[in-house]
């Protein structure tokens, strides 16, 4: 994605947040009192409200100068969920065991990280694809490999490919651990500031929307 920057949203304003997973569904009522329940989306989209950060003139300068070198919503940046940003779950240590990423066949020597949430009724399978760069951890038949050699991940679109010699065999569960950020934008182009309030405790809203990668 060329309109994209990598570029991680300052993290001492992002961990104070907030936002998570949102969802599109079409509901019908009818008369009888059923429903008909469609999903307009087949992924989640995430919003989030950075303003809850900015407790400092300090901290706001910092989100204006990045609002600015991001030109508004034109250009796409990483964004560290505080909730959600690891294949483990909170406070767990990332294994190379964490999710299933493939299975082998012989062949394939790319795969994308996946994250899966659930799993007894419908599991949601999510491309992950901005980990970050050195967390990514990697087994092949439940061995670990090793990264560079065996292995490299591509932390600008979360693909894992196999070195020549190391392409996972048929039958063989390919699973990985990482840290990872979402893609995200500004969800607006005026960035708009009250300092008499804000001075007083008031927290500017700042949108950010999850990119669709």
């Amino acid at each position: 994605m060329t309109s994209f920057h990598e570029v991680l949203f300052p993290l001492d304003i992002a961990l104070k947040s907030a936002g998570g997973p949102e969802r599109r569904t079409d509901i019908v009522s009818f008369g009888s009192g059923r429903e008909a329940r469609n999903a307009r989306w087949a992924q989640s989209r995430r919003r989030y409200d950075a303003g809850y950060g900015v407790r400092t003139l300090d901290a706001l300068q910092a989100v204006v100068a990045f609002f600015e070198e991001r030109r508004g919503r034109l250009y796409g940046f990483r964004w560290r969920d505080r909730l959600d940003c690891c294949s483990a779950m909170t406070g767990v240590a990332i294994s190379p065991r964490d999710q299933v990423i493939g299975i082998g066949d012989g062949a394939t020597a790319s795969f994308q990280l996946i994250k899966t949430y659930g799993g007894a009724f419908a599991p949601y399978a999510r491309a992950i694809g901005k980990p970050v760069s050195g967390s990514v951890r990697v087994a092949v038949a439940d061995q670990e490999v090793a990264a560079g050699s065996a292995f490299n991940c591509d932390a600008t679109t979360g693909v894992v490919t196999f070195a020549a010699g190391q392409v996972p065999p048929a039958g063989a569960a390919v699973t990985a651990g990482f840290n990872f950020d979402v893609p995200v934008r500004f969800d607006t182009d005026y960035l708009e500031v009250d300092l008499s309030t804000f001075a007083a405790g008031a927290i500017p809203k700042i949108p950010l929307v999850e990119i669709r990668l």
